[in-house]
């Protein structure tokens, strides 16, 4: 009988325990969801799919808004978007799978496989493939264009054209029957029709063509089916996988192909794509075994958060994700009130994260709106109240926060704004110190000294750019250019 009761006894435990978990689980998909919603009204996005593997099995799944806008067509399953950047990762699987093959070397020099050379021969295969070719070589991240050459030494290590590679060796053997390489407007069927945001939501346009870079079109299906054959090494090998998901170098936030970063004793790989019309996101706690997946038919998924500085942290997007299904404090608010901002009753890091980073989105969204500007200033007040210690945990993003909100009070014509200029200029020399060829840095001082009327300085940080050895040209650039030649 005593037997007979303590079984009874265990599995009523067992079926409270199971009870409980669920529930877990429903109140998370619920906080999530809200939160998803929130942030899909906030910027505007049309369309939105997402989808969260754990441990091999799908945990979660929705489709959000539209795919068309004219015709109310919904998001669904069917539905493709291009995923623009997270191309790199399906190439830096190819790369991997040549090295494992003997038919290409991460040491062998990037001009040996160019029709002309125009990098240094010192530039070597493994310097493009983590965006540390420019600069000191090696030695610093930059996201660069550089990236593209790669389509290059794909096809000469391998005798085959890139389309070739990325069908045989990554799309046949997956049976990836919903992604291709998007060529032309013949294949645009069952494609989320783009948007951009300006003065309300606009019909946009599609980027044609595609490289190692970007181009693949794909759905939440197929990047799952992706992402599994990555996670039990099936298309790559457990050395080239760790390979990959390492950061080149320590500090740096991007392995070969895909970004790499510490944050909360996780090591989290990610990646994201952003077109004109179109973002995407792949996030990845491999000590988790548990993966994000977003496409979205604009590019607000991706670009308010600056994602190409390499801190995913910047997103409220991955901020949602990470509180609610990786560190399991879903009850912390994502949207703060500004007026009266919730104190964080424990992980203050991950809270001022969240400050930051709705302050770094709505100094984005000032552009339209220029009453944010206001509510981002007031968050930054908070922060540098609460956390007065800003030099230890500024960033790029801080920075580009900081400055942003000069051009919307500049460009919007509101008045200067000088609210935080002594943090601005702090943090924007301790950058440019630790990484002088930084271009970033350079160019939001050089314009913060020209709009001061401090001309040699900015000229300073402006030569700095465009003298800054092994660069190759991007907006910065061009931007620091001219400011020289109006003001020789």
């Amino acid at each position: 009988m005593q037997h007979y009761l303590k079984i009874v006894l265990l599995f009523m435990i067992a079926m409270t325990s199971c009870a409980e978990k669920k529930n877990k689980l429903e109140k998370q998909k619920e906080r999530f969801t809200s939160e998803l919603l929130e942030l899909k009204e906030y910027f505007n996005i049309p369309g939105l799919a997402v989808s969260i593997e754990k441990d091999g099995d799908n945990v979660y799944q929705k489709f959000f808004g539209v795919s068309e806008l004219e015709t109310n067509t919904s998001v669904d399953s069917t539905t493709l978007f291009p995923i623009a950047s997270i191309t790199k990762v399906f190439s830096a699987v190819l790369v991997m799978k040549l090295v494992e093959q003997g038919k290409l070397s991460l040491k062998a020099p990037v001009n040996t496989f160019l029709p002309k050379p125009i990098l240094g021969d010192s530039i070597l295969v493994k310097h493009v493939l983590s965006h540390t070719s420019q600069g000191n070589v090696g030695e610093h991240f930059y996201y660069s264009s550089r990236f593209g050459l790669l389509t290059y030494v794909i096809e000469k290590a391998s005798g085959k054209s890139f389309a070739e590679n990325m069908e045989q060796e990554i799309l046949n053997p997956l049976k990836l029957e919903n992604t291709f390489l998007l060529q032309d407007s013949t294949q645009i069927t069952r494609i989320a029709k783009p948007y951009i945001l300006d003065d309300g939501i606009k019909k946009g346009f599609i980027d044609y063509g595609y490289s190692a870079s970007a181009g693949i079109v794909s759905n939440l299906e197929d990047l799952a089916i992706f992402n599994k054959a990555l996670d039990d090494n099936l298309i790559i090998n457990n050395e080239s996988k760790a390979l990959m998901f390492t950061s080149f170098k320590k500090d740096l936030p991007y392995g070969y192909g895909v970004f790499n970063q510490q944050f909360e004793n996780l090591n989290i790989v990610w990646a994201y794509g952003q077109y004109d019309c179109y973002s995407s996101l792949l996030l990845k706690i491999p000590s988790e075994n548990i993966t994000l997946t977003m496409l979205a038919n604009n590019n607000l998924l991706s670009d308010p958060a600056r994602l190409i500085y390499g801190d995913v942290t910047s997103s409220l997007f991955a901020l949602s994700f990470l509180k609610n299904y990786v560190l399991q404090l879903d009850e912390m608010t994502l949207f703060q009130n500004p007026d009266s901002i919730s104190k964080p009753s424990l992980n203050t890091k991950l809270h001022r994260k969240i400050v930051l980073a709705q302050a770094l989105a709505t100094s984005f969204m000032a552009r339209f709106h220029p009453e944010k500007l206001k509510t981002s200033a007031k968050l930054l007040d908070h922060i540098f109240s609460e956390y007065p210690n800003y030099l230890e945990y500024a960033d790029l993003n801080l920075l580009h926060t900081l400055s942003f909100l000069k051009d919307v009070a500049f460009y919007r014509e509101l008045g200067e704004f000088n609210d935080f200029d002594l943090q601005l200029e702090k943090i924007g020399k301790m950058i440019s110190s630790k990484d002088p060829n930084n271009p970033y840095a350079n160019i939001y001082l050089g314009t913060f000294y020209d709009r001061k009327g401090n001309k040699e300085k900015a000229k300073y940080y402006f030569e700095r750019i465009v003298q800054a050895p092994n660069f190759s040209r991007f907006w910065y650039t061009n931007e620091a250019q001219q400011w020289l030649d109006d003001h020789q």
